[in-house]
């Protein structure tokens, strides 16, 4: 493939301290670490970072504290050759922390404080109308303030960009948020918790409000609901180390294949092997593969 995409991330940046345990700790209890690292995060840097490896133009829209770590994640997005124009620096709000329990069987626990995310505004992200009307793939989830996302989501909606929404982490949102949505993809904890939000059971509901709906299953793969079809697809063995960034490696994934105008069964095929190959790496953002490593893995399956 040697188009490259242009795609737009909304969302999220935080800065992980990492702590690696034998085994995650219970309440109250006090488990020693064998390791220690600070890398990048944040759902929607993580997104934004795994599509610009895979080769997309990537336009980041975020807010940063202006401290060590906002400036910090600002230098590494720059490393990748993300578009900043529209990153938003906030002068009394730290930047976003995310305290991860990484262990030795690959769980993870994680507690996060949102800092400046959550004060992204409508009006800061409306200032990207320019390369939101550019795109080939919006991609937003719930770790900035809703009406930022709508923002987003509405603009590309009104001019036929297909807008993808990972529903995460699981929180309330409002129903009218899936009329612009074009692919929902929540992991089975976020769907459990839709569907409990919205008061439904079943999943009609959902596959009537969006037009594909594409829950990841970890290890068993994801499930996919689309066109009436209601499909399995296997996810790629791989020895797992942390899975902290899977579901994030697997959406940009998904948006840098949508963009590039692939179906949607071969655009999971090719999500998937991205999220599986993150899986076999420490960390979150150090994690996510490069088109070259995605291309020689899916050669060899």
């Amino acid at each position: 493939m040697t188009n490259r995409p242009k795609i737009v991330v909304v969302g999220s940046a935080n800065t992980d301290l990492v702590l690696q345990v034998p085994r995650l700790p219970r309440a109250g209890e006090t488990v020693t670490s064998s390791r220690f690292f600070q890398a990048l995060g944040g759902k929607g840097a993580n997104q934004a970072v795994a599509a610009a490896r895979l080769g997309a133009e990537v336009t980041f829209v975020c807010k940063l504290g202006r401290d060590e770590y906002g400036r910090g994640c600002y230098a590494a997005y720059q490393a990748e050759d993300m578009n900043l124009e529209y990153a938003v620096w906030d002068e009394e709000t730290p930047t976003g922390v995310a305290f991860v329990f990484v262990s030795d069987s690959s769980e993870n626990l994680i507690g996060v404080a949102p800092g400046a995310n959550m004060r992204l505004s409508a009006a800061e992200v409306l200032r990207a109308e320019g390369a939101i009307a550019a795109a080939d793939c919006l991609l937003v989830q719930l770790e900035v303030p809703h009406d930022a996302d709508r923002a987003a989501m509405e603009m590309a909606h009104r001019r036929g960009i297909p807008v993808i929404l990972n529903p995460a982490p699981p929180a309330p949102f409002p129903a009218d948020l899936l009329d612009a949505v074009d692919v929902l993809t929540p992991n089975e904890t976020e769907l459990e918790f839709i569907l409990k939000n919205f008061g439904t059971e079943g999943l009609d509901w959902l596959s009537r409000r969006v037009a594909n709906l594409v829950v990841t299953l970890g290890a068993q793969g994801c499930r996919v609901i689309s066109q009436g079809r209601d499909e399995m697809y296997p996810a790629f063995r791989v020895q797992a180390v942390d899975t902290t960034a899977a579901g994030d490696a697997f959406n940009g994934g998904l948006a840098v294949a949508l963009a590039r105008k692939l179906p949607l069964t071969e655009a999971v095929r090719f999500a998937s092997a991205v999220g599986a190959l993150s899986v076999t790496r420490l960390g979150a953002m150090n994690s996510l593969p490069s088109a070259a490593e995605v291309e020689e893995f899916l050669a060899g399956q």
